[in-house]
């Protein structure tokens, strides 16, 4: 029996308990990382787990750790839509500028797949508007290539 990948598949799950469980049993598995380099916060927060990111968190989960390819749990969300667990790690204190291996930032990826409440709220937590990624392109230049109006109208006015 292997308790790292007993412990990811709870987290994948939702399991709340099971994952709290092995976590007292192991205060080690909170730093571990599954075979594609997540770590228990990332895994999470991708799957829309909120109260398993909430007890990672609590737990002392570092919050801009990075996976195999440089994504934050913050850049998965926005990759994902999750506002509400969006909201939780940008007031953790997540890096709303964290830029991945191909460049990319959370306004990149919020722009890229029209999540217009999550680049406002990264906007108003100080995201950057100016990065370019690996291909020099900034989140308005994504935003135009999708043709996502109301995205082009926030990122072209929002100061």
């Amino acid at each position: 029996m292997d308790i790292k990948e007993d412990f990811f598949n709870e987290i994948r799950n939702g399991n709340v308990s099971a994952v709290g469980k092995l976590l007292d049993t192991n205060a080690k598995l909170l730093e571990t990382v599954d075979q594609r380099g997540s770590t228990p916060l990332i895994l999470a927060t991708y799957y829309g787990h909120v109260q398993i990111a909430e007890l990672l968190l609590g737990k002392g989960a570092k919050i801009d750790s990075k996976d195999g390819s440089g994504n934050t749990a913050l850049m998965g969300v926005c990759f994902k839509g999750f506002t509400n667990i969006a909201k939780l790690l940008i007031e953790a204190g997540a890096n709303v500028n964290h830029i991945n291996s191909m460049g990319a930032t959370c306004l990149i990826y919020a722009a890229t797949f029209n999540r217009m409440e999550i680049a406002q709220l990264l906007l108003e937590h100080g995201a950057d508007k100016a990065t370019k990624d690996a291909r020099g392109s900034t989140a308005l230049d994504h935003a135009k290539m999708q043709e996502a109006k109301a995205m082009i109208e926030l990122l072209e006015t929002k100061g």
